[in-house]
C-alpha cells in the first residue's frame, strides 16, 4: 500500500468536505465557507492519499489567528505560542490503518521547530475512551476543560509539549530564522511519500 501524506490542493476540496461531513458525529460538520476559510489560513492542512484516493486530513492553526473556534480562543489566552490541531478526519474505508499515527508523526515534525506547543481537544461528551487513550499514549495531558460546540459538549483541553523547539530557538529562530530549506516551508509543494507495511488501529476524534 502506498501512503503519501502532503499538502491539499484546491481542486481536492470537494473531497474532503465529503470525508467530514460523512463521518462520525464526534466530527463537527463544515460548510464550503468554513472549508476555503481554512484552506486559506491553516498553517497545516495535508491529506493522506492511498493507492492514489483521498483517505484523510488533518487541520492545524498557528496562535495569533482570527480563527473563531472557542476552544482555539481558549488557548490563544492561556498560551502565547502553540499549533493547535483542529480536527483529524479519516474517511470510513480507511480506518484501521493507522492513519492517526502517522498524522500525527507529520504534524509534531511541522510543529517542533515552530512552536513549542501541539494543542487539541477531545470530546468528554460522550466520552471518547479510545481518543483520550491515544493522546495520552502520545504525550498530551489535560490543561482544562469547556463546553463548546452549539451543543455544549464537554471537551478536554489537551497540549503537548515538544522540547526540541527550544534547542531550533536558540540555534536558528533567535538568529535570524529557519534555513531555507524545502522540508521546512509553511506550505510544503512537493509530496513526502511515507510507506508503511502494517499499521496499528487509531483514531482521533474532533
Amino acid at each position: 500500500m502506498d501512503l503519501a501524506i502532503r499538502d491539499v490542493q484546491e481542486c481536492e476540496l470537494d473531497a474532503v468536505l465529503v470525508i467530514n461531513n460523512t463521518a462520525s458525529q464526534s466530527i463537527l460538520p463544515m460548510d464550503k465557507a468554513r472549508l476555503r476559510y481554512f484552506f486559506d489560513h491553516a498553517d497545516y492542512f495535508r491529506v493522506a492519499e492511498i493507492n492514489g484516493h483521498l483517505a484523510g486530513f488533518l487541520l492545524a492553526l498557528r496562535d495569533g489567528g482570527n480563527y473563531n473556534s472557542i476552544n482555539y480562543r481558549w488557548f490563544c489566552e492561556h498560551y502565547p505560542q502553540f499549533l493547535y490541531i483542529d480536527r483529524i478526519v479519516i474517511a470510513s474505508a480507511y480506518q484501521r490503518h493507522g492513519l492517526g499515527r502517522v498524522f500525527y508523526c507529520d504534524v509534531e515534525s511541522f510543529a517542533e521547530v515552530r512552536v513549542p506547543l501541539l494543542a487539541c481537544e477531545i470530546f468528554l461528551e460522550p466520552r471518547d475512551d479510545i481518543a483520550m487513550l491515544f493522546h495520552g499514549t502520545y504525550g498530551f495531558h489535560e490543561v482544562g476543560q469547556q463546553r463548546a460546540t452549539p451543543q455544549k459538549r464537554r471537551v478536554s483541553l489537551l497540549v503537548k509539549e515538544l522540547p526540541g523547539y527550544s534547542y531550533v530557538h536558540d540555534t536558528w529562530i533567535a538568529h535570524g530564522g529557519l534555513p531555507d530549506q524545502p522540508w521546512l516551508a509553511s506550505r510544503q509543494i512537493a509530496n513526502v511519500q511515507v510507506i508503511r507495511p502494517h499499521y496499528a488501529a487509531v483514531k482521533r476524534h474532533s
